[in-house]
């Protein structure tokens, strides 16, 4: 993941308390060591990968769906509380920013000068919602925080929907069309992949949309098992051609019966297999600057399908990027042989 080294401590302006993480105990020292009590274990100007959650269903009540993503960053919480964590990785929990009422603005600028406060400070948001209203925060944030200064951004997608919409305003349908404009700002190309899309769930206007701002993607059908050695190219490819990667993945990208407990189940979906395959192509990049993981809907979840899948994405890119770091900076050559 991508970091950009601070002495800054880490302010997270208008966000609830850091929640307290508890899970399983097998015993005391680094063999041990689970998410749970590697969080918030390093000072906090520490680089590391930050959690903050976004808790907000308005974007979704928008846009007429099933509410209850709110809840969504606590059981992604509780799920990863208790997955094994390497010695060195270093973790924090943020808190949440929590939407008020039906002010989604407002959420989205809190979260984006959380978000901000995190990047500068050398961190990776890892951003739990919430409704997928919570990437347009997410970008704010990031582009506020100067790493997108005078670099290309690419947003690869996983997601089953554009969320390219044109309304009045924000919905979990819209956030891509509003970065869109944000990008055409500040004078850079939108540069947008999504893998997974569903054809009957997307209409011809939002194609179009997608045609004419230059969007790349593969449907769902393209992205089953048997085609996972051209979506991995696929995802390489893109990933290459940019200079900061933003990765948001919207749960519901998932088959329903993998993943049910979301706000639209999706009928066919991206095999998990294949998902947790691109997290490790993604994790492997240092561009990584920004990762969001939303939809999960607790209320409609099966034997916390939804949230353990959200959990071992979550996990995946952690690690990925933790180790693709390690090997980077270990030496080679003379001074290999004398670290031996």
């Amino acid at each position: 993941m991508n970091t950009h080294p601070s002495t800054a401590t880490v302010a997270t302006p208008d966000v609830t308390a850091r929640p307290a993480w508890a899970g399983r105990i097998d015993g005391i020292g680094p063999a041990h060591r689970r998410w749970h009590s590697a969080v918030n274990a390093d000072e906090a100007t520490t680089p590391g990968a930050a959690v903050i959650g976004f808790r907000s269903d308005e974007g979704v009540r928008r846009n007429g769906g099933r509410q209850g993503a709110a809840d969504g960053p606590g059981e992604i919480r509780r799920a990863l509380a208790s997955k094994a964590l390497d010695a060195g990785i270093v973790v924090h929990d943020a808190g949440d920013v929590m939407v008020v009422g039906d002010d989604l603005e407002d959420g989205h600028d809190r979260l984006a000068a959380a978000v901000s406060s995190l990047v500068r400070a050398g961190h990776t948001p890892l951003v739990l919602g919430g409704g997928h209203e919570t990437a347009y925060g997410s970008y704010q944030g990031l582009a506020n925080s100067g790493a997108l200064d005078g670099q290309r951004l690419g947003i690869l997608n996983l997601d089953a929907h554009f969320d390219l919409r044109e309304a009045s305003r924000a919905t979990s349908g819209t956030p891509f069309r509003q970065i869109a404009g944000l990008e055409a700002d500040r004078g850079a190309p939108f540069t947008y992949a999504v893998v997974g899309i569903s054809e009957p769930s997307n209409t011809a206007a939002l194609f179009d949309a997608a045609n004419a701002l230059n969007v790349v993607y593969r449907t769902d059908e393209e992205c089953q098992e048997r085609h996972l050695s051209d979506v991995l190219a696929f995802v390489a490819h893109f990933v290459d051609s940019v200079d900061v990667l933003h990765l948001s993945i919207d749960l519901d990208v998932l088959p329903a019966a993998s993943a049910p407990g979301v706000s639209a189940p999706a009928s066919v979906g991206v095999p998990p297999t294949v998902i947790v395959e691109i997290c490790k192509v993604v994790a492997a990049s240092p561009k990584l600057t920004l990762v969001d993981v939303v939809e999960l809907n607790p209320a409609y979840d099966i034997d916390y399908r939804t949230a353990g899948l959200a959990a071992r994405l979550v996990h995946t890119l952690t690690v990925g990027s933790h180790r693709a770091r390690s090997r980077a900076t270990a030496p080679t050559g003379p001074d290999a042989v004398a670290a031996g």
